[in-house]
């Protein structure tokens, strides 16, 4: 039997380990995934979870504190074991509770022939660019990728382009600028940010006022996904009834203050159900379904429909609330209206998001779109810029600009990648990849935990056939206007080396035959071994 390489010694290793628990009773890595076809779907998501793992274990490793806060221990312990699903919000775990971290990363880091603290495959061998060229060329001439399209993919290893076609043309990014917004928000706002709903009450009154921080994720739900890990109006309401009847108040004046945003609540492409209004201030989305993401009919009033369902909530405690009548319809004289709060105004109740960190991988998991344009606006408040479409994208531009990443010829019309005014490089994607995915860089480790996993979640839950390589080892997000199809995101090849790709197109006709050449574009990498 011959020699075999470090990742292969710890591959059998991690099969002796599984063998010991109860059945299944084997575990193939991902290098091992070359024949995914004898593979079993649990087989598949453990390797998937463990590439991420071994990004996410070696990033959080790297060199003392992953955040400005100086948490070291509990912080690795959760990032290694939030991965344990194949990435933090795969399995809808975003509450930042820690459960045990999960054992196996020393070893996949070894596996990878990895030293301590780092994720990029170590002494696995750098794929050789002419190799992959010989695997990618062919297939970017696929005539189902239209008029127009470009591909980067870099050597996280070493930071090094080890194939480029197009790569600094500036196309339609849909909605892979997600990824861009992500940073941005990561890097300025920080990762560990908490946005805040609260409430307060003017001096000397009973005016009450709910304060809209920006958070899209706020839900009043009692069950779902995310109803335990989100901040809740329901908490907001009872924590707030507990502090009025401190005051002895049972009956109050309810408004609520959406003040914190400017200019145009509607986005560009209009009404969608892609999205809401962007509003200061929203419960669940302004969803009028019970769905968490994806399409869904839309409320043309998320802030006055929160304030209401507040209101609703209060009285459910014992708080009886009014408003002064703005409309005619007795019926309706109740309904909160709109106000703003002064600076005199006092506390009440506050409740806090998860970290920006677990946002944003529920956005890039689920393309979510209300996420993507409150995270710009994050951005944008850190960087003191108008809380706007308009000021969003300024402040992304100036937060990438400063972190020197490759913007020629970039546009950020929005954060979602809705508007098809936006442009972006294969370059920017796969440098922004690659740097989410540097050890030196653990604060941006959920833009990679956050991807999709190819066959198993997200927007890539359907797209990827059992037998195809890339399946359970492709980690990306999609991108997918009329006419334009795009793929950017990491993956693991046959050697063990962990890869960055960008794949971008436009002047397409059929988006289930681009994206199945863009599917196979990714699995040919992960099946390739290019050394």
């Amino acid at each position: 039997m011959p020699e075999l390489k470090p990742w292969q010694q710890t591959r059998q290793q991690v099969r002796e380990l599984v063998g010991k628990l109860p059945k299944p009773s084997a575990l193939q890595l991902p290098a091992a995934l070359k024949s995914p076809a004898k593979l079993k779907t649990w087989q598949l998501t453990a390797g998937a979870a463990t590439v991420g793992l071994a990004i996410a274990a070696g990033a959080v490793a790297a060199a003392g504190p992953w955040d400005s806060s100086g948490q070291r221990t509990a912080e690795r312990d959760w990032a290694a074991s939030q991965e344990s699903g194949g990435g933090a919000d795969h399995g809808a775990r975003t509450s930042g509770r820690a459960p045990a971290a999960a054992p196996s990363a020393p070893s996949v880091l070894s596996g990878l022939g990895a030293p301590a603290g780092s994720a990029h495959g170590g002494s696995a061998p750098a794929p050789d660019g002419k190799a992959l060229a010989g695997v990618l060329d062919p297939l970017l001439k696929d005539k189902a990728l239209g008029s127009e399209r470009t591909a980067v993919v870099i050597d996280a290893g070493t930071g090094k382009q080890v194939y480029g076609k197009g790569g600094g043309d500036t196309l339609t990014p849909a909605s892979t600028t997600k990824i861009a917004t992500a940073v941005a928000a990561l890097t300025s706002a920080g990762a560990d940010h908490r946005i805040t709903t609260k409430t307060v009450i003017e001096p000397d009154s009973k005016d009450v006022v709910l304060v809209g921080g920006g958070d899209p994720t706020l839900t009043a739900r009692k069950d779902g996904p995310y109803a335990q890990s989100a901040a809740s109006l329901r908490e907001l309401a009872k924590d707030t009834a507990r502090a009025l009847k401190d005051r002895g108040a049972d009956k109050v004046t309810l408004s609520y203050d959406t003040s914190l945003y400017e200019g145009p609540e509607q986005h560009p492409i209009g009404p969608n159900e892609n999205l809401t209004l962007v509003s200061a201030l929203m419960a669940d989305e302004g969803r009028l379904d019970d769905s968490s993401s994806g399409p869904a009919p839309r409320t043309g009033d998320p802030a006055g429909d929160a304030a209401k369902k507040f209101a609703e909530l209060l009285k459910e405690q014992g708080i009886e609330t009014g408003a002064e009548g703005k409309s005619k319809d007795a019926k309706h004289s109740k309904d909160p209206g709109p106000s703003k709060a002064t600076g005199r105004a006092e506390s009440l109740a506050k409740v806090e998001s998860p970290p920006l960190s677990a946002l944003v991988e529920r956005m890039l998991t689920h393309s979510d779109n209300d996420i993507a344009e409150a995270l710009a606006r994050q951005a944008a408040l850190a960087a003191k810029e108008p809380v706007s479409f308009d000021g969003a994208g300024k402040a992304i531009d100036a937060q990438l600009k400063k972190a020197e990443l490759p913007l020629a010829g970039t546009k950020f019309a929005d954060g979602s990648g809705l508007d098809r005014a936006d442009r972006n490089s294969a370059d920017l994607l796969a440098a922004l990849l690659a740097r989410a995915a540097d050890p030196a860089h653990p604060e941006l480790r959920s833009v990679v935990t956050g991807l999709p996993v190819a066959g198993f979640t997200g927007t890539l839950v359907d797209r990827y056939p059992k037998d195809s390589p890339g399946t359970g080892v492709v980690r990306a997000k999609t991108g997918t206007l009329t006419g334009v199809n795009t793929l950017a995101g990491t993956v693991v090849d046959a050697d063990g080396r962990l890869l960055v790709f960008a794949f971008m197109t436009t002047g397409t006709t059929d988006p289930k035959g681009a994206q199945a050449a863009l599917d196979h574009m990714a699995s040919a990498v992960a099946g390739c071994g290019c050394s």
